[in-house]
């Protein structure tokens, strides 16, 4: 089972007294700033919890898996999350 948006907005509003308006108001503005940081290409990094990071992927080669004609995947950008050592080692003592 995921955690999925709603489950997160209905335990901020149960743990922190918010309303659910204002706990989705509070979560929203959290992605919002995130979004906004891995747009413009800073990494955003969370004590404890890990750094998403922006890479780049450069250009290279692959092929249509219908026509297994050849082709080239063009650079882009990915984002990446990397957990901090603190919840690796939570992850991995359960």
């Amino acid at each position: 089972m995921a955690l999925t948006k709603a489950t997160i907005i209905g335990n901020i509003s149960e743990q922190m007294e918010y309303t659910v308006k204002e706990s989705s108001a509070l979560f929203e503005e959290f992605l919002s700033i995130v979004k906004s940081t891995l747009e413009s290409g800073e990494d955003v990094k969370i004590s404890g919890f890990g750094k998403f990071e922006v890479k780049q992927k450069t250009d290279r080669r692959g092929r249509n898996p219908q026509t297994g004609e050849s082709l080239t995947i063009e650079s882009r950008k990915i984002v990446v999350f990397r957990t901090s050592a603190m919840l690796r080692d939570r992850i991995n003592a359960h």
